[in-house]
């Protein structure tokens, strides 16, 4: 699953091909071997699964993910065709392996257009039975493509009214003992030229106008770095209402070091706030993915400790 075929398109046939990925039998035993531990983060550290081992069954690729030394993976709706034994398997090797699912995305709609609300209300909440059944507490969601006549103030407005209904549907309610929430991304235009919601100002702009604390900013650095930089201080500014972190360099979608952030020093102001949300590697690993994955979350921690 490529999300940037899902957030240029929503997704529709791409959901489907990763959704078909087999599932192994719960009874195999693992064959991951756990990374050599240096001491933890302040913050949860995870995986956005399509961007590693692909080629590999579901259960295998949680498997991966543990032997690169994380507890934590997000999801883009991969168990959409899912059987209820597909469920009771996933559910297994996440238990088996320590594993928590900390956020999906996957809704075929966005926020962005009013004629599309109910469209988008409705997979939200038949969203909500698989969230539930894997534990998995946030869902990602996006402004979808500038509506051709919709002004940029209506299509502003339709992203706050919306996002005020999704919340009102899950208001109070929890999974796995966490608050549901909604976490809005932006796109940078180089990846989505038609994208609407390009710029991490205006999404915050919308996450305080709907004023929820189930409602949230996902903060995805590779794309703020294309779109408007300036990283550090809109952490200083709104770290409150920033609840998950994308972490991949530019250009190119890799691991940290491969590009221009300066990730350390995101990674200590992270720590020097109290940040508490979690952070998600989302890059293409040139080499290994899981020595690369390794390599950046033991990057994590000596940064803090620097």
């Amino acid at each position: 699953m490529n999300r940037r075929t899902f957030a240029q398109a929503f997704a529709a046939s791409a959901i489907t091909a990763a959704a078909g990925s087999p599932l192994r039998s719960a009874a195999q035993p693992p064959v991951h071997s756990p990374a050599p531990s240096s001491g933890s983060a302040p913050f949860p550290l995870s995986v956005m699964l399509w961007t590693v081992f692909n080629d590999l069954p579901f259960e295998q690729r949680l498997e991966k993910i543990t032997e690169a030394g994380y507890t934590n993976v997000e999801l883009v709706g991969e168990y959409a065709k899912w059987s209820p034994a597909d469920f009771d398997r996933a559910n297994a090797a996440r238990k088996r392996l320590g594993i928590s699912f900390d956020a999906t995305a996957g809704l075929r709609h966005g926020l962005g257009n009013p004629a599309d609300r109910d469209a988008l209300l409705a997979g939200f909440k038949e969203a909500l039975t698989p969230m539930q059944t894997l534990a998995c507490p946030a869902m990602i969601v996006l402004s979808g493509n500038v509506v051709p006549g919709l002004s940029r103030e209506a299509q502003h407005q339709s992203c706050i009214d919306g996002l005020k209904r999704a919340a009102a549907m899950v208001e109070g309610r929890q999974i796995d003992g966490k608050p549901v929430k909604l976490l809005l991304e932006c796109i940078d235009p180089e990846e989505n030229p038609k994208y609407f919601l390009t710029s991490a100002a205006e999404a915050l702009e919308i996450v305080r106008a709907v004023n929820h604390p189930q409602v949230r900013f996902l903060y995805d650095l590779f794309h703020e770095q294309i779109a408007e930089g300036n990283l550090i201080e809109k952490l200083e500014k709104n770290i409150d209402y920033i609840d998950l972190l994308h972490i991949a360099d530019v250009p190119g979608r890799h691991q940290p070091g491969t590009g221009e952030i300066n990730f350390a020093s995101v990674y200590r102001k992270l720590a020097e706030l109290h940040y508490k949300g979690v952070v998600a590697m989302e890059f293409k690993p040139n080499g290994d993915p899981v020595a690369a994955l390794r390599t950046a979350r033991e990057e994590v921690l000596s940064s803090i400790r620097a």
